[in-house]
């Protein structure tokens, strides 16, 4: 497939991609990775707060560094506030090299507000996880049973593990003392051979994300289906998501129900739901457990990765997404999300509009303040601009 220029990076053959199903699928297969690693490991994390999951992370990493692997650790300064300075002082005592994404600054709101919001582990340049899931107790059953934080991650082996190298390189090499210096290691032989494209989207770049994601919309022929922990929408995803359904593709959501650490985010995005019902767009959501997970299906192509394409999310978050486009690896994703459906609550529009008045309420109290900050950020991102290109200019 051939490189489109508005993207970072093209579309790669010779991939295998494997679909990992919540913290007792893919924390042990991450941890196996660190375990295995023999050159270099790479960890790029938003969420990290110390806990039994931390305790097993931080012991693989250091177990690693000891026998001469060397890790780099690229950290969200406000996700890893949780992360206790024993922890810490524990990964720099053998050699791990410890960076923080932007460190916080106290009087400076509009700094503050960049977040390295991506989920990475990449062991060897042979192999990477991709996600939504943090390093933190919230997604470990073996701690909360029934009540784990639902999520999916995806394992990628072949030529676009070496697109996640460099991704994590840019964002190192910006804020570490020290470059990033990797071995060059041959590519680790494949069998697989599907398609697959790094989608990224960071602080004043293009929304790789979105855009993929209303392009395939707009092309879609039987369905676009989306899993996000967090709905509020820009108005062009909005948009593309009603004509589509117009147009007779099927096109489902499926959000957070009761179950949620946001809940005003979750009323605020609720306000969405009527012309998307009268559109024809099927709403669910999950009741079991709280659904953290982001994925996009539209026909044979899917997205896996940190971003719920929120308008939060896509103005100031570093994201980054795993694009897939293969048939088979579509079909499994499809049967996963239908079980998640069976386990879910579908609203239909003539119910909908028969919702309680203190709902409604919620719904706009929520959305206002939703549209305040919508506007404040706006306002910030501005003048954040003009401020960079006065400095060009000077």
């Amino acid at each position: 497939m051939a490189k489109n220029n508005i993207f970072n990076f093209p579309w790669r053959e010779g991939n295998r991609f494997e679909l990992l199903v919540d913290g007792v699928r893919f924390f042990p297969a991450m941890l196996e990775a660190i375990q295995s690693s023999k050159y270099c490991l790479l960890l790029e994390m938003y969420l990290i707060e110390s806990g039994a999951v931390a305790d097993r992370f931080i012991d693989a990493l250091v177990n690693a560094a000891q026998r001469g692997v060397t890790v780099y650790v690229l950290l969200d300064d406000f996700g890893a506030r949780g992360l206790l300075r024993k922890d810490r002082a524990r990964l720099m005592q053998v050699g791990v090299q410890l960076c923080f994404y932007n460190p916080l600054h106290y009087g400076q709101l509009r700094r503050n507000l960049f977040r390295d919001h991506r989920k990475l582990l990449i062991s060897d340049n042979r192999e990477a996880f991709v996600g939504g899931a943090g390093i933190t107790d919230a997604f470990d059953f073996l701690i909360h049973r029934n009540a784990a934080w639902h999520e999916i991650m995806i394992k990628t082996q072949g030529p676009n593990v070496a697109d996640w190298c460099e991704v994590f390189r840019k964002t190192w090499d910006q804020w570490a003392p020290n470059l990033l210096a990797l071995p060059d290691l041959e590519a680790l032989p494949v069998t697989g051979s599907q398609p697959g494209h790094v989608a990224v989207s960071g602080k004043f770049g293009s929304p790789e994300i979105q855009r993929s994601f209303v392009k395939r919309i707009h092309t879609a022929e039987r369905r676009v289906w989306m899993a996000t922990a967090y709905f509020v929408p820009s108005w062009k995803l909005r948009r593309g998501l009603r004509y589509a359904a117009r147009r007779d593709v099927d096109v489902r959501l499926l959000l957070p129900g009761a179950h949620t650490d946001h809940p005003g985010v979750r009323h605020a995005g609720r306000r969405y739901y009527g012309r998307l019902l009268r559109a024809g767009v099927r709403i669910y959501e999950y009741q079991p457990r709280f659904l953290h997970a982001k994925v996009l299906l539209c026909d044979n192509w899917v997205s896996i990765g940190s971003s719920n394409v929120d308008r939060w999310n896509l103005r100031w978050n570093l994201e980054g997404n795993q694009e897939v486009e293969d048939s088979g690896f579509a079909e499994e994703v499809l049967n996963q999300l239908q079980k998640d459906f069976l386990d879910s609550e579908e609203y239909l529009y003539k119910h909908w509009m028969r919702r309680p008045w203190y709902s409604r309420f919620q719904e706009w109290f929520w959305g206002s303040i939703d549209m305040w900050l919508e506007r404040l950020g706006w306002a910030i991102k501005y003048r954040l601009q003009k401020a960079r290109q006065g400095r060009k200019k000077s």
